[in-house]
């Protein structure tokens, strides 16, 4: 008896859904599973993969919700599609920004830009230069000691600035002496220090 109880009241719950408030200068359209935020200074596309999260557009909002029955898991998935679109409507606003700083003890060594990809030479004195991909729409600036990039999407400047990084990454040496590297020193404006 107390367990029939139990169940019932678990199904009549409430359906878990996040309202995102869409700002005046921004304009999102939804196409079955996918979202299209485009404002002032540039477009981000989100495809939601998951057929549990429902979408839709009311006024100024976007309501994502579970369909049917939810656990735990629906309810993450909803808070972490609305996150993504949250950092989607603030790049289009806003662009996000990464600083990277270029630091060599032992060997001067020389950064520069190629087509795609960023060309590290004579790090820790080597003969073969090391690359690391630029992820497409992201820019990247260099100026100094210093490296900027720059993207409307979070997860390509991320990523950018993530490929940079690592590609000094220094393996079988001790990191409190051999401190040379590029490494990432302010994200979206946060420092990292």
């Amino acid at each position: 008896m107390e367990e029939d109880y139990y169940l019932t009241s678990i199904n009549m719950a409430k359906t878990p859904e996040k309202k995102i408030s869409i700002p005046e200068n921004v304009d999102v359209g939804i196409d079955a599973r996918t979202i299209k935020v485009v404002g002032p200074i540039g477009e981000n596309i989100l495809t939601i993969r998951n057929a549990v999260i429902g979408i839709k557009k009311e006024n100024s909002s976007i309501i994502l919700f579970s369909k049917g029955d939810f656990t735990k898991r629906e309810k993450r998935l909803i808070n972490t599609n609305a996150a993504h679109i949250r950092n989607m409507i603030k790049g289009t606003l806003k662009p996000y920004e990464y600083k990277l700083k270029i630091c060599s003890g032992h060997f001067p060594m020389n950064v520069s830009l190629e087509k795609n990809s960023i060309i590290v030479k004579n790090f820790l004195g080597e003969k073969v230069p090391r690359k690391a991909r630029i992820v497409e729409g992201s820019t990247v600036v260099i100026k100094g000691d210093e490296v900027t990039v720059t993207s409307v999407n979070k997860e390509i400047a991320g990523q950018t600035a993530a490929n940079i990084e690592q590609c000094t990454r220094i393996t079988d040496k001790d990191r409190r002496v051999f401190q040379d590297g590029i490494y990432i020193v302010s994200k979206g404006g946060k420092s990292v220090i």
